[in-house]
């Protein structure tokens, strides 16, 4: 199986804590995932994010298609980053890391997301037809909403 990496970062004029407010609170994904993903939590154990909780959302990955997307908090250190794997969904394999870093004026917010489709060549070619480009446009949209909310630094 292939591992895909997908990296990103961006500069908020916000502070630490209030973006780790924001960020460790996982019913704050819904307002910066794009509506056509369907993002929903099926069951969260608890408001703020804590090591071993476990999420479960469901996302459409086709029109009408919904699959069940189970997540783990993997490691948490307070106010710096946190990681969530996937236990069960839509990748064979889902590793991503956040981190929070101030910064002059502000926090640097990165992303690390490492991921594999597995299905051999099905999975290479689901990848470079439509898997990489539709994160590519998730973690976009991601950027834009959190620079309509926050501002840009």
């Amino acid at each position: 199986m292939k591992i895909h990496t997908l990296q990103q970062e961006q500069r908020l004029p916000i502070t630490l804590e209030a973006a780790w407010e924001f960020f460790s609170s996982p019913r704050n994904l819904d307002e910066i995932t794009p509506g056509d993903l369907g993002f929903k939590i099926v069951s969260l154990p608890g408001e703020k994010m804590y090591e071993g909780q476990i999420i479960t959302y469901k996302v459409m990955i086709f029109p009408g298609v919904w699959v069940p997307w189970l997540t783990e908090i993997k490691s948490v250190d307070e106010g710096h980053s946190f990681v969530d794997e996937q236990r069960f969904g839509p990748y064979k394999f889902w590793h991503h890391r956040h981190t929070f870093e101030s910064v002059p004026g502000g926090v640097l917010m990165r992303d690390l997301v490492h991921y594999g489709l597995g299905f051999g060549p099905f999975g290479a070619i689901a990848h470079a037809v439509f898997v990489g480009a539709k994160l590519r446009s998730i973690f976009g949209f991601r950027q834009k909403e959190l620079a309509r909310k926050f501002g840009t630094l």
